[in-house]
């Protein structure tokens, strides 16, 4: 029983961590409209930079400040932003799919850069010995149930600011830029700063989800931030439903739970010359639970229609608005 309660809080506490970085693109995706693909770039730098700071002194890579983990967590933050906002000044000119193709680009960049920056990231290895907060020397449960908890303050904290800022004029503004530019640049509004501090701040979250996943796991390497971790926290957002916090964080936890409970399944029921396909099944579990959420529910779980959609429905209940039939 207590082997299932840990097991529990360790699952549960990996959701709530990419729920952090949920809400950071759901800042920049579902607020801003920014198609930003390179989110595990921003998580990645975030996990670097804590696990440096923090950890332990590596013969062959940068450590060994020993610094505390609030600390590591604070700068993971300010490295991912000003990381982001160095690379959105260049690109966010950009819209659309060429936006999509450049921060692709840029996720897959910096992923490359931690495989091949051996100095600093200990390349292809990966960074042993970063320090796990109540985890280390405490009961498994305990630890699990202590960091989960400390986890979940974090998202409250990020939570709560971020409804703050959405019903500021500057979230309102986020809003009306996602749904017309032109017109927002028309009144006035400074679009390219507005994208720029929204792409800003929610790659920001994305570093702090980064440094909280190096420090429960105690082990980070280059393959943990490959691009299927952007697609995940896509789903993730897209699931429950873009533009709506609460919609976010059910769905980290839905698609967490199915991506681990899918692997437990596959990897005990498959026969060992399918084994290697498991990853792959698992991402198509995913892709079909996500597209029936959109049949369904085109605006996510918890999201608001499409306001074109929206607009066709009301226009199709309107006896006025179809046309007359005459013999």
């Amino acid at each position: 029983m207590i082997d299932l309660l840990a097991y529990a809080a360790f699952s549960l506490t990996f959701a709530v961590i990419f729920a952090v970085a949920a809400l950071g693109l759901n800042l920049q995706f579902g607020y801003a409209g920014l198609f930003n693909v390179g989110i595990a770039g921003f998580f990645a730098i975030g996990a670097y930079t804590s696990a440096i700071l923090t950890g332990p002194e590596w013969a062959s890579s940068l450590g060994g400040f020993g610094l505390p983990v609030p600390v590591g967590i604070a700068a993971a933050a300010l490295t991912s932003a000003v990381a982001a906002y160095l690379v959105g000044s260049a690109v966010l000119r950009l819209g659309g799919d060429h936006l999509a193709i450049a921060t692709f680009g840029i996720g897959v960049s910096i992923q490359i850069a931690v495989t091949n920056l051996g100095a600093i990231t200990n390349g292809p290895n990966g960074l042993f010995g970063i320090p796990r907060p109540f985890r280390d020397g405490s009961a498994l449960l305990t630890g699990n149930l202590a960091w989960l908890a400390t986890c979940v303050v974090v998202l409250a904290v990020i939570w709560w600011v971020l409804a703050h800022l959405s019903a500021m004029p500057w979230g309102r503004t986020l809003r009306a830029l996602s749904e017309d530019e032109t017109a927002s640049a028309g009144l006035g509004k400074d679009v390219r700063r507005f994208k720029l501090e929204a792409f800003t701040i929610g790659s920001a979250l994305c570093g702090v989800s980064g440094a909280l996943y190096a420090h429960f796991a105690g082990f980070i390497s280059p393959h943990d931030f490959l691009p299927i971790l952007t697609f995940q926290i896509y789903a993730m957002v897209i699931i429950g439903g873009t533009g709506n916090n609460l919609g976010t964080v059910v769905g980290s936890v839905i698609v967490w739970v199915l991506w681990s409970a899918s692997g437990a399944v596959l990897g005990s029921t498959l026969p060992a010359d399918w084994q290697s396909k498991a990853g792959a099944l698992r991402i198509i579990l995913i892709a079909v639970v996500l597209l029936a959420v959109l049949h369904a529910r085109p605006g996510g779980l918890f999201g608001e229609r499409p306001p074109g959609l929206r607009r066709r429905e009301e226009a199709a209940d309107d006896p006025s608005s179809k046309p007359e039939v005459t013999p």
